[in-house]
């Protein structure tokens, strides 16, 4: 048993302690925004927030997690995934939109932590996102365009 909070909410979950994060999520608590992509923690699909950072659900077993704080692609709210969506939006980041959830939640820990990032900190930050699609420079532009909102 785990007992951990997924978006505010605490929840008990009774599955065996290797179970990953990420199949707690979609299957037992139906959030299907953190995707699965590689399952080895490779291409960033399945990031969600532990305890305030990012972190690969795909391989991080829920007997890690006990008491700690989980905040999903649904419920990320600050202000830096609010400028993230809008500048995604703005420059129609997405093609298939699979790794997206992913991309905004790394994109925004990087705005919280480096509020005017350079490209090489974009593409240290973001290195570990993989876009099936290739939309590395739209990613690029949505983050110094976001960076640009927060600012004001």
């Amino acid at each position: 048993m785990t007992t951990l909070t997924v978006n505010g909410k605490e929840h008990r979950l009774d599955l065996p302690g290797d179970t990953p994060l990420l199949w707690a999520l979609r299957d037992e608590l139906r959030l299907t925004g953190t995707k699965f992509g590689c399952g080895i923690a490779q291409c960033g699909a399945c990031t969600v927030m532990v305890d305030g950072m990012p972190r690969r659900s795909c391989v991080t077993p829920l007997d890690t997690l006990e008491g700690a704080d989980v905040t999903t692609i649904e419920a990320l709210d600050t202000p830096e995934a609010q400028a993230v969506r809008k500048a995604w939006e703005q420059i129609d980041v997405p093609q298939c939109g699979y790794c997206q959830s992913g991309q905004i939640v790394t994109a925004a820990q990087l705005l919280l932590e480096v509020p005017n990032p350079t490209d090489e900190d974009i593409d240290n930050a973001m290195a570990g996102n993989a876009c099936r699609c290739a939309t590395y420079p739209r990613i690029r532009k949505a983050i110094h365009d976001a960076a640009a909102l927060l600012e004001g």
